[in-house]
C-alpha cells in the first residue's frame, strides 16, 4: 500500500495541468507583441489592463505634406502589484507609476511662476500642474504624466506633472502649484493626505509635437516629445542598423551623442506598449513641430 501511494503521488506531480506548484489565483501576464512593420500596419494586442479599456484598432496616417506620421498600437498586461498600491494593473513599459494603481502619499503646494519647471516642458497653458516627488519622477519618465488628485474631504482635481519635487519629498508626494492645491484645500493647511493614480485622459492634446533641443544638429542631437497623453517610456530613431533606442535625461530630452539618427524617423512608445512612429521631421532646435498622431485612451 505504501508502495502504490508513493507511485500515485509521483503520478499526480508530473501530470501536466494538475496546477500543483501553483499559487490560487496566480495571474499569467500576457507577452508583448512583436515590433510593428516599417509600414506603420496595426498589430494586435495580447491584452489589456484588467480595468481600463483595450486601445481602439490602430491608425496609418499619410500625407504629401512633410512632417507624415503614421502610427501602429500594441499592449500587453498583467495583474501584479505590491507594496503601497492598493490595486494592481500593470502595462508592459510601465515604471514606477502604472495605470489602474493607487497611490498614497501628501499633497504640498509650491510657486510654480509660469508653470515651466524640470521637465522643461516650457511655460503652461493653465496653471493644473504638479511636481512629482523624486523617486516616481524616475529620471524624468513622469513627465507630461495626467494625475487624478483625491483629498479626504472629496476634492478631485486632474494635474499635469511637468517638475520634480527633490529630496526630501517622499515618495507618493506630489508638491502642487498653488493654483491646484487651492482647489483641494486652503493654502495654509500646508501639508494635505491625498491619495492618486494615473491618467489616460479624453482632454489631452489631439496630437503631439516633437522638439529638437537647442545646439542640435545632424552630429548632435536631443528630443523631446510634448503633448503626450500617455507617460512616454521610450524613443528610438532610424539608424543604419534598423531601430535605436536613446538614453533618457533627468531633464526629459533623449539625446544621440554621436548623431546618429538624428533627423531621421522617430518611434515613440508609451507606457502601455503603444507605438508611434513620425517621418519627416527636419533637425529645427527649439521649435515644438506638430505630428499628426496622439497615443490612445486607456
Amino acid at each position: 500500500m505504501t508502495a502504490v501511494a508513493a507511485v500515485a503521488c509521483l503520478a499526480v506531480a508530473l501530470f501536466p495541468g494538475s496546477g500543483i506548484g501553483r499559487p490560487a489565483g496566480a495571474a499569467v501576464a500576457g507577452a508583448p507583441a512583436g515590433d510593428p512593420t516599417s509600414s506603420g500596419s496595426a498589430e494586435p494586442a495580447t491584452g489589456a489592463p484588467t480595468d481600463s479599456a483595450q486601445p481602439s484598432a490602430s491608425a496609418s496616417v499619410s500625407a504629401s505634406a512633410t512632417p507624415s506620421a503614421s502610427a501602429s498600437a500594441r499592449s500587453s498586461a498583467s495583474a501584479s502589484a505590491s507594496g503601497s498600491p492598493r490595486s494592481a494593473a500593470a502595462a508592459p513599459a510601465a515604471g514606477r507609476i502604472r495605470p489602474g494603481v493607487g497611490y498614497q502619499g501628501v499633497a504640498t503646494a509650491y510657486e510654480a511662476a509660469d508653470g515651466n519647471g524640470a521637465c522643461l516642458f516650457g511655460p503652461s497653458g493653465d496653471m493644473m500642474i504638479a511636481a512629482m516627488n523624486h523617486t516616481d519622477y524616475e529620471s524624468s519618465r513622469a513627465c507630461g504624466a495626467y494625475v487624478l488628485v483625491r483629498a479626504a474631504n472629496g476634492a478631485t482635481i486632474t494635474v499635469r506633472i511637468v517638475n520634480e519635487c527633490p529630496l526630501p519629498c517622499a515618495p507618493g508626494q506630489l508638491d502642487l502649484s498653488q493654483q491646484a492645491f487651492a482647489k483641494l484645500a486652503d493654502l495654509k493647511v500646508g501639508r494635505l493626505p491625498i491619495t492618486w493614480s494615473l491618467l489616460s485622459p479624453a482632454a489631452a492634446p489631439a496630437t503631439l509635437s516633437v522638439r529638437y533641443k537647442t545646439g542640435s544638429s545632424r552630429y548632435w542631437c536631443g528630443i523631446q516629445v510634448i503633448g503626450h497623453r500617455n507617460p512616454v517610456a521610450a524613443l528610438e530613431v532610424r539608424a543604419a542598423g534598423g531601430w535605436r533606442q536613446l538614453p533618457r535625461t533627468d531633464y526629459n530630452y533623449f539625446l544621440a551623442a554621436d548623431g546618429n539618427g538624428c533627423g531621421s524617423s522617430i518611434r515613440i512608445t508609451d507606457i502601455y506598449g503603444e507605438h508611434l512612429t513620425v517621418d519627416g521631421l527636419a533637425v529645427r532646435p527649439d521649435v515644438a513641430q506638430p505630428t499628426r498622431v496622439q497615443f490612445a485612451r486607456h
